[in-house]
């Protein structure tokens, strides 16, 4: 294996497990992805919406159990498909939603920040509670007070 395809098959740096972690295919991971200086480059439905599209969009390597978009954030419970890995996938999905959001809402510069953070749900836990737990983040931050009236949330069993 030469030097220019270990390159290829290495996600970039910032879009990597943590150290002795590894992806699972078919195992669930719920993962957060930061907006960069955690500026709130979210918070119009507009451009929440690019990034619920491009979700959308990413679902040929990873199937969404649910999601929120918040303002500055977004959460979202995910099994990972079999043919890339966990970091490949948010690396694909924080590309193709910056994308989005420079061609529909003329954001300029980086998006995201950095990395993500990632938990791998246990085989024990209870899914739906993982995802009540998500999808409940804007009654939390009281952006809501009724889950109904946030636009920017789904989740798989609705």
């Amino acid at each position: 294996m030469n030097d220019e395809s270990t390159r290829e098959s290495r996600p970039p740096r910032g879009h990597r497990l943590r150290a002795g972690r590894f992806s699972e295919p078919g195992r669930a991971y719920l993962v957060t992805i930061v907006c960069r200086d955690r500026m709130p480059r979210l918070a119009t439905l507009e451009r929440g919406r690019c990034v619920v599209q491009a979700l959308r969009e990413i679902e040929a390597h990873a199937s969404t159990l649910c999601y929120v978009v918040m303002p500055d954030h977004v959460h979202w419970l995910l099994e990972l498909g079999g043919d890339i890995g966990l970091s490949r996938v948010v690396q694909k999905f924080k590309s193709l939603s910056a994308r989005k959001l420079r061609q529909r809402c003329v954001e300029v510069g980086s998006v995201w920040q950095r990395g993500f953070h990632d938990r791998a749900v246990r085989r024990h836990e209870d899914i739906r509670d993982v995802a009540r737990y998500v999808v409940a983040n804007p009654l939390r931050a009281g952006l809501v007070r009724s889950l109904k009236d946030y636009p920017l949330w789904d989740a798989a069993w609705l």
